[in-house]
């Protein structure tokens, strides 16, 4: 398996694109179940399929362009509303990035630990490890580089994620993943409850680090990615519930802003699992 991530990696971006993209549309094509929870959560964000339609193929998109981004060399990114950043550097508080299944978020974390690894510390990324162990020795080898860490989603990972923001460092997380069991509460999310992390909020409240959203657009015929960045609509409650509320509708906004490129297919209303 590494020696094919190499290959590909030496593919131009909108080959593995176009690959990706066709491979998006064999699974929907061939997966009901997948297809049915597809337009079961784009329908409840109110998107007919006509307005969703290319999510399908960006969702194999997410998957083509992991070698290129693991192995290859640098893509093209555009940066925007990287002035919330700066702010947030200047009060030396640490800073909790939150961004849901939405474009390229790979490629964020890699691009904010090599533009500020050298003023926030090293970035900590919080990822679910994979069910088969040679994927998570693929995947540690290929995410690790210089201001890049990956934790758990386990009680050890959420300790180096205080411990990080505590000495000021920044932390990134994706706050649409469902936890596991006793580590969220049931929210709204495009109306209707999903089970929620609290950590986010949590980890803000407690340390007093700054939220900033983030996620990265998938650019078009494989020009790269475009960096978008911006504060919170408004400053987190200090009610643990509340404040997970108000994290799912700040995800709701990010994904209005780009559903063709939101994971729909993901079990975002499942039932949580037993933590490890």
């Amino acid at each position: 398996m590494l020696f094919l991530f190499k290959l590909f990696s030496v593919f131009p971006l909108w080959l593995l694109h176009a690959l990706g993209w066709t491979l998006g549309w064999v699974v929907f094509a061939a997966s009901p179940a997948y297809r049915r929870r597809f337009l079961a959560n784009a329908a409840l964000a109110g998107y007919a399929f006509a307005q969703v339609r290319g999510a399908v193929g960006q969702a194999g998109c997410m998957a083509s362009e992991l070698p290129r981004l693991w192995f290859g060399r640098p893509a093209p990114l555009r940066w925007q509303g990287e002035s919330c950043i700066e702010r947030a550097l200047e009060r030396a508080r640490g800073m909790v990035f939150l961004t849901p299944h939405l474009g390229c978020f790979e490629v964020t974390g890699q691009a904010l630990a090599q533009r500020y690894g050298d003023r926030m510390g090293p970035f900590t990324v919080l990822y679910r490890p994979p069910r088969k162990a040679r994927l998570t020795k693929l995947m540690q080898g290929a995410r690790e580089r210089p201001g890049l860490r990956f934790v758990p989603t386990n009680l050890s990972g959420v300790r180096l994620m205080i411990k990080a923001l505590r000495l000021g460092h920044s932390v990134g997380l994706l706050p649409d993943q469902v936890p596991p069991e006793g580590m969220g509460q049931w929210a709204p999310f495009f109306g209707r409850d999903a089970y929620t992390m609290t950590l986010g909020a949590r980890l803000a409240q407690q340390t007093g680090a700054t939220v900033v959203l983030a996620w990265g657009e998938r650019l078009s015929w494989g020009r790269g990615y475009a960096l978008h960045f911006r504060d919170l609509s408004e400053p987190l409650p200090q009610q643990l519930d509340a404040a997970v509320v108000q994290i799912n509708r700040e995800m709701e906004a990010l994904v209005r802003e780009c559903p063709q490129q939101y994971l729909w297919g993901y079990a975002r209303y499942k039932q949580p699992r037993l933590p490890a």
